[in-house]
Parts: structure tokens; sequence; C-alpha cells
């Protein structure tokens, strides 16, 4: 297989050991976020349905061991491999959207269509497509990369691959996770050299096509105005951002301490274990703790681009380029949210949030990341 990689150094193969600072920060980032689960849901676990104030800890740490498995797996299965499966999973990864929105199969929670059950845990399958796009797109572009400033050739094929996995997500719903999919097929396409002509006038449509999204759906609609006003109705659509900007207000500097959030104690920040964690940490860990979070994401970023830029193939510097920038852009968008610098759509901040589906794929990509970075240039 390793002479499959045509125009590389047979010495630039050798395995070293890994980007030591990317994985010690997503295990940092990991820590942090089994933390703040248990310090952020500990008080709403102690009532019923849920009656044991460790329930949330206890999921989300199998979630971790499972994902961290993962991890270490990808991180000792050579990368270009996957260019064998790229069909097989995006096909998988298609039948289990569609599977999600069947009645009867598909699980239904807080009006979102998104889960498939495995006993007693749920999976959501939109994270599995996330990751198989990406690999997808970046097998499919390595293959003939000199056509990617050819629309119809180069590009065409992805956007409309990325569009029905876009639009079988939106129709479950989920606004948060289409757009993170399709910003990160557009960075992909523009690591991989698109005309800058081409991707403007995509960033026009795509512009366009969110908006039109917004409005055909009354909710959005109301979250929409609600970012703009959050005041107009406080107990209504505006009580999420209004409430998320006193936690992370009330935290100061320094934070009330860990398990000391009134906001999240008390029960007025909703979603406080999951889409909303980033406030519980501004308000226990103040604004330290919520800046040290953010470095870390900075440095995430920073290695994976590193990863990709010092990959040995086309394949490995897409396929890198492409995970960094879905666990980035879907960071930015959940503080975004969380700040009020974006209108609220559901999506979970990666290594922190609660969610073990999000968590495991996020932990695989992770991983593949590691095992590009084992070849990658010393330089």
């Amino acid at each position: 297989m390793r002479d499959n990689l045509v125009g590389v150094d047979r010495m630039a193969l050798r395995r070293r050991p890994p980007d030591f600072i990317l994985f010690l920060t997503v295990l940092v980032l990991l820590g942090i976020g089994i933390v703040m689960v248990f310090s952020s849901s500990y008080y709403y676990a102690m009532f019923p349905p849920f009656n044991n104030p460790f329930h949330f800890l206890i999921r989300q740490s199998i979630w971790a061991l499972l994902g961290l498995t993962l991890m270490f797996a990808a991180m000792n299965y050579d990368y270009w491999r996957l260019k064998r499966w790229a069909v097989l999973l995006l096909a998988l990864a298609f039948a289990l959207l569609i599977a999600v929105l069947v009645p009867g199969i598909g699980v239904s929670k807080l009006g979102a269509q998104r889960w498939l059950n495995l006993g007693p845990l749920s999976f959501q399958p939109s994270e599995l497509a996330k990751l198989c796009l990406i690999i997808f797109t970046a097998y499919g572009l390595s293959r003939r990369p000199e056509q990617v400033t050819n629309f119809r050739r180069g590009m065409l094929p992805y956007l409309l691959v990325t569009g029905l996995a876009a639009g079988l997500i939106l129709m479950q719903p989920d606004l948060g996770t289409a757009v993170t999919i399709a910003a990160t097929i557009v960075l992909m396409l523009f690591a991989a050299g698109a005309s800058l002509v081409h991707l403007g006038i995509l960033g026009v449509f795509g512009a366009a096509a969110l908006a039109l999204a917004i409005w055909l759906e009354p909710y959005r609609m109301r979250r929409f105005l609600a970012f703009l006003d959050p005041e107009k109705d406080p107990s209504g659509s505006g009580w999420h951002i209004l409430n998320s900007l006193m936690s992370l207000g009330s935290g100061g500097l320094l934070g009330t301490g860990l398990g000391q959030g009134r906001h999240s104690k008390f029960l007025y920040l909703p979603e406080r274990q999951t889409d909303f964690i980033f406030a519980v940490i501004g308000e226990e860990l103040g604004f330290i703790g919520a800046s040290v979070v953010i470095i870390l994401f900075i440095i995430l970023i920073w290695r994976g681009l590193k990863v990709a830029i010092t990959a040995p193939d086309p394949f490995g510097s897409l396929l890198a380029a492409g995970i960094v920038s879905g666990i980035g852009i879907q960071a930015i968008i959940n503080i975004g949210v969380v700040t009020s610098s974006l209108p609220v759509t559901g999506i979970t901040l990666p290594f922190i949030s609660f969610g073990g589906t999000s968590l495991v794929f996020n932990l695989l990509g992770v991983g593949i990341l590691l095992n590009i970075s084992r070849y990658g240039a010393r330089q």
C-alpha cells in the first residue's frame, strides 16, 4: 500500500510518534468535558426520571472509553487504507440517514428525529455521515486534483452529494449539523485549490439557502428574531440566550467554583450539559476557564492544520483538513451560540458536551488525524 503513494519518498513514510501536542490537547479537552458534564448535570440527574446524580457522568465516561479505544485503533490504522472503504462508508451513511427518518426506526426526542436505538444507548447517524463525507471527498479530490478548478467536474459532484446529505439532515431537523457539514466540504474544496470565484458564488447561494431554511421554519425564525432582540420575549424564544449570557456574566474572572453555578444548578439554563455547557464553564470557571477552553481549541486547529500541510500525499492532506475543519466549525458555532454571536441552534461543543455519538466520532477523527501525523514531514 505504501507504494501507492506516488511521488512520496519512502523514507517520509517511516512511522514516527504521533503529534504529541495534538494528542495531549484532545485529552485535556476530554478531561474538562467529563468534569463539566458531571458538574452541570448532577443536580438535575438527582430527580426523576434519572434518580442518580452520576447518570450523565457514567454514560459520558462509557462513550469516552469507546471513543478513546477507536482513537487509538485509528492512530495505528494506516489512513490511506480508508480509500478502499470511502464509497462503501458513504453508502452506509446515507442508508442510516434515510433509516432515521422512517417512523418506528428513528427515535424522536424534543421534537427532532435524529437517533437510532442501540439497546440502552442511542446513535446519531449524522455524526457518522460527517466523517464518511470527509473521507469520500478527500478520496475523490485526491484522485483528480487537476479538475478541482473545473466547476462541473471538480466541484459539482461533491456539492451534490453534500447537498443530499445536508437535505436529509435538515429533515430531522438539524440545521446546525447540516451547516457544519456543508461548510466543512467547502473548506476542503478551498484547500484542494478550487476557484475563488466559484467558491464566492457558492457562498452567496449558500447564504441564500440558509436564509430560506430559517424563513420556512417558524421555530427557526423565532430563534433568529430572538437573536436580534432576546429581551423582546424573555420568557419564550429569548430564554436560552438571556440565561446563557447571565451564566457567562455571573462567573466573573475566576468563576463561582465547580458545581456552584446557580443557573445550571437551579435549572434556569436549558440544555446545560449539552448545547450550553460552555455557559456553565464561564459561570463556574470564570473568564479564565472559558479562555483556556478557547485556547485549547485554537491549539487543536493549529496542530491539525500543521498535520494537513505536512501530510505526505494529497489524500492525507485533504483528509486532515476536513477533520480539523469539521471540529473547528462545530466549536465556533457552539461558542458563538452561547455568547449570542450566532442564533441558537442545537449543536454540541466537541469533546466537552454530553453526547455519545458526537464524542465517539470526533475522537475517531482525531485518531485518523494522529495517524496522518505519523507520516508527515518533520519540517
